[in-house]
């Protein structure tokens, strides 16, 4: 009985007497009346000067959103941190649903706001010359992410399509995989645009230039070494004693490594550009699938790259990369003849095939079912051999098949020898390292399974698989 009477829910809008006003009231009827008179005057003459309070209103609201959509990145240099794609992708379409709404008062085209300030974003300056979240999600993959992946804190794990941290005494202050994941990729694709996705893949190929421009030197210092144990693989005790006389193996291995992930992060965002560029545009995508299926093999080699280009630029996986045969071909270096760098190319997958069997003996090179790779990313060389050969083979006009099958040879070879050493230590993942040959068949689209067997015996393959699994059942019991 003695409850105060509850207000009921409306009562803040009822009105006792018309004259009170609220400030709320007042701001509401003056932005009414100012929509009403920008659409009243279309344009009026001031100082000479005709000014067009629409065209006014548009340019500022262009300007404002530029500065929201940088502004919910929320990327910090210090800290390295950024907004998730996905969240970003969410604040910009609630942004966009607002700004939509003005169209309801005052007679303006808000998709050309949208259309103009989208597609600046998708370069990687503005029309201002201020970066865009093209440049900042492009600097925050480069330069943190994938730095991490190199520094051995976060791994690539192909059965989950995506970067994952790695247990590691400092802890990371971001989650690889919520920034790597199929959804997270299609945000990014999403936002960035065709446009965007290119400056981002011209930018990973830049990384992996500098890394082949240091592999070269290596390959030079090593020329002579080379050179024999390219043409005595049938001579183990010759092939032993040579190979202590190479020096760098370790950098060869582990830059090649970062290349295979660089270009794994790679195949992540085209098959992300692809599924949304399917979704936007189906006939297009489907019509320069069927365009890049039906080349016929004797195709001129420039215009198989124009294809490829065209194919590559809309997401779809190529033999040979353009992109990378672009960022390859640019390194010219000085007084070395063609013939000089095809050598060096040959070299190079001399020297990486050779050096294989070295990753048996350490503790990271165990290979994860669960995972489908390996903690140290050696499963990543498969691209990186297969990429790698493809374009600069291209560029050399060399015959990628013949190379390859030639890498194959001197890997499989090099890698049964270790197959007959009792060293527990120089073995501890000899299985695990067998995959490798599997893995880059596998990848290849110039490799088959007929000419591994002629050189690897698959029932090594097979039993190399039995006994990770079974390790993997073991320690994880």
């Amino acid at each position: 009985e003695g409850e105060p009477e509850r207000e009921k829910p409306g009562v803040e809008s009822m009105r006792k007497n018309r004259l009170v006003v609220t400030n709320l009231d007042k701001l509401h009827t003056a932005l009414s009346e100012l929509c009403f008179s920008i659409n009243y005057v279309p344009n009026m003459a001031v100082w000479e000067h005709t000014f067009t309070p629409r065209e006014y209103l548009t340019s500022h609201l262009e300007i404002r959103f530029t500065k929201s959509i940088v502004g919910m990145t929320m990327y910090n240099q210090a800290t390295q941190e950024i907004a998730k794609p996905s969240e970003l992708l969410t604040s910009v379409r609630a942004y966009m649903t607002v700004l939509q709404s003005i169209e309801n008062y005052v007679q303006i085209d808000i998709t050309r706001v949208f259309n103009n300030v989208l597609l600046q974003q998708t370069q990687h300056l503005d029309s201002h010359g201020e970066p865009t979240i093209t440049s900042l999600y492009t600097n925050w993959y480069l330069e943190t992410l994938l730095r991490q992946v190199s520094n051995g804190h976060i791994a690539y794990f192909p059965a989950m399509k995506a970067f994952v941290n790695l247990p590691t005494e400092n802890e990371l202050t971001f989650n690889a995989e919520e920034y790597s994941d199929i959804s997270e990729m299609r945000s990014l694709s999403e936002l960035l645009g065709p446009y965007g996705m290119k400056f981002l893949s011209e930018s990973l190929m830049w990384h992996i230039s500098s890394q082949v421009a240091e592999l070269k030197k290596l390959v030079v210092e090593n020329v002579d070494v080379l050179t024999q144990m390219r043409t005595s693989f049938d001579k183990p005790d010759q092939m032993a004693a040579l190979f202590k006389r190479l020096s760098s193996v370790d950098s060869v291995l582990k830059r090649m490594t970062i290349i295979g992930v660089i270009l794994s992060f790679r195949s992540l965002a085209q098959e992300a550009l692809r599924d949304v560029l399917s979704y936007h545009i189906p006939f297009l995508v489907s019509s320069i699938e069927d365009f890049k299926d039906h080349i016929p093999r004797e195709t001129d080699m420039k215009v198989a790259m124009n294809v490829y280009e065209l194919s590559s630029a809309a997401g779809l996986p190529c033999e040979i990369d353009p992109a990378l045969v672009v960022a390859l071909s640019s390194q010219k270096s000085e007084n070395i003849s063609p013939e000089e760098e095809y050598k060096i190319a040959c070299l190079l997958m001399v020297f990486v095939a050779v050096s294989l069997p070295t990753l048996a003996s350490n503790v990271m090179s165990q290979y994860s079912p669960a995972i489908e790779g390996h903690c140290n990313n050696i499963h990543c060389l498969a691209k990186a051999i297969n990429q790698i050969a493809a374009a600069l083979f291209t560029i050399h006009k060399g015959s990628i098949e013949d190379r390859l099958k030639e890498f194959l040879a001197l890997a499989s070879s090099s890698l049964l020898k270790i197959g007959q050493e009792t060293d527990k230590t120089t073995t501890r993942n000899r299985e695990s390292v067998y995959l490798l040959l599997d893995m880059i068949v596998q990848e290849s689209p110039f490799l088959t399974m007929d000419l591994l067997e002629s050189c690897f015996p698959y029932v090594l393959l097979r039993n190399a698989y039995h006994a990770v699994y079974k390790q993997s059942v073991t320690s994880s019991a």
